[in-house]
């Protein structure tokens, strides 16, 4: 391989004890992503080939065939950074470019960040290139101890440094470019003396410099690209953070969102120019929303597709596999579940629609429900609903059944049979339909 060619590490592999959580630390989500996807989504904007994800026993089974294009490696026990770094050696055997080496709990990074440093690496020819950060306040990172003609000498960890070397402002970002050769001489060299008995990737760097080797320092611009998720409260202020810039590039767009701080909007939801997102709204999954339509607020889409000048809300709930046709309307405290409502059919409140088909013109009055008796030999059951249909308030329509066009439901009604075209059905106790009726009803109109 040339020496401009790159191979990347996504170190994924801790576990996150202060998370205090059953699920390991780089499989919480932000925003319909795990924390290793948007680490690894910096990553391969770069296209480095090949990739790999540095993972934990524990997480092995889930990360394994779930991320597109990289390797995973096992470290088998957590025995530090260095050793993290040491599992990728089967997979990066004989590879002879530039090694990219980024932590998995750092959803903030960016391809252009990545490119950075990349680029600082390929232009000053060190044996490794590092980021660094200044932020504000300084968190429990590395510090960069600096050589008296200002060259990088060493890093030192938070938990080894001592009190002069805390006041340290300039910090390791965890962000690093070696040459491959020079990434495992140095590993090589590493040893536990340290308060935490690891081999430290950090150590890599007074090795490689007490061998003769340079060190390079690419400062970025912005420290919080970098922040790294140790805890619940940091998780919170990643999702924040990147709920900030998803609603930024949809804003750039020409989507409206009303109130951007209380809009969750997931990473793999579409907008069209146009649309409109009210206050409180989330948007979940693979949720597309046409030009022209409204949501919110207090409304919650999932993996849902919304019509031209649909609109949803306010307090509506629309679950998977729902689809709102052009012009059509879920109203206030509406609940639908894979269901297609028809264009311009209107379910204006306090309804749930699950499994059914809704015709066009359709109007579904308050208080209405599909309902669906699962027997133990079959699935669920559909409702189909014909086109200009109209249903009267508080009734339930029972699975599977077919309303045809034009018919009218009374008030109050238990739909359990057919009901055909123009026919008038409902009356409780018992079903009773008049077929022909509402076609009456429009002569003498």
């Amino acid at each position: 391989m040339t020496q401009t060619s790159l191979a990347a590490i996504v170190m994924a592999g801790g576990l996150g004890k202060r998370m205090r959580s059953a699920t390991p630390k780089h499989l919480h989500v932000l925003l319909g992503r795990r924390m290793v996807d948007w680490a690894l989504d910096a990553v391969l904007a770069l296209e480095p080939d090949p990739v790999v994800v540095v993972t934990s026993p524990e997480a092995q089974d889930e990360l394994a065939g779930s991320l597109d294009g990289a390797h995973v490696a096992v470290q088998p026990e957590p025995r530090g950074t260095g050793d993290a770094v040491a599992a990728t050696r089967p997979v990066l055997d004989g590879f002879d470019g530039d090694v990219l080496v980024v932590p998995g709990d750092a959803p903030l990074l960016t391809p252009q960040l990545l490119e950075d440093v990349l680029a600082t690496h390929r232009r000053e020819r060190p044996a490794l290139t590092m980021v660094t950060v200044e932020p504000e306040v300084p968190r429990a990172y590395g510090r960069v101890l600096r050589a008296p003609d200002g060259s990088v000498a060493a890093i030192v960890e938070a938990a080894d440094a001592t009190p002069e070397e805390l006041g340290i402002t300039e910090l390791n970002a965890s962000i690093y470019v070696f040459s491959a050769n020079d990434l495992w001489r140095s590993l090589d060299r590493l040893g536990t003396e340290n308060a935490q008995g690891e081999l430290y990737l950090t150590d890599a760097v007074a090795a490689l410099v007490g061998a003769g080797r340079t060190v390079a320092a690419h400062r970025a611009s912005d420290a919080s690209e970098a922040d790294g998720v140790n805890t619940r409260a940091e998780l919170a202020q990643a999702a924040a953070a990147l709920r900030d810039r998803i609603n930024a590039r949809h804003m750039e767009a020409g989507v409206t969102i009303l109130d951007p701080a209380t809009a969750w909007i997931d990473a793999g939801v579409e907008l069209e120019a146009d649309a409109v997102v009210e206050p409180f709204t989330i948007l979940r999954g693979r949720t597309r929303v046409a030009r022209g339509a409204s949501i919110g607020p207090h409304t919650v889409i999932v993996d849902a597709i919304v019509g031209e000048r649909a609109t949803i809300g306010p307090f509506c709930y629309v679950r998977p596999g729902t689809v709102l046709e052009a012009g059509a309307k879920a109203g206030t405290f509406v609940e639908i579940k894979n269901s297609t409502i028809g264009e311009g059919t209107k379910v204006p409140h306090l309804s749930y629609i699950g499994d059914a088909d809704v015709g066009a013109g359709t109007n579904i009055a308050a208080g209405n429900i599909t309902a669906n008796v699962r027997h133990e030999d079959r699935a669920k059951q559909r409702t189909r609903i014909g086109r200009d249909v109209k249903t009267g308030i508080h009734s339930s329509l029972v699975a599977p059944v077919e309303i045809g066009d034009g018919a009218w439901i009374a008030p109050g009604s238990v739909i359990t049979e057919d009901v055909p075209a123009d026919a008038l059905a409902g009356f409780p106790p018992r079903q009773e339909t008049k077929e022909g009726y509402v076609r009456a009803r429009r002569r003498r109109d």
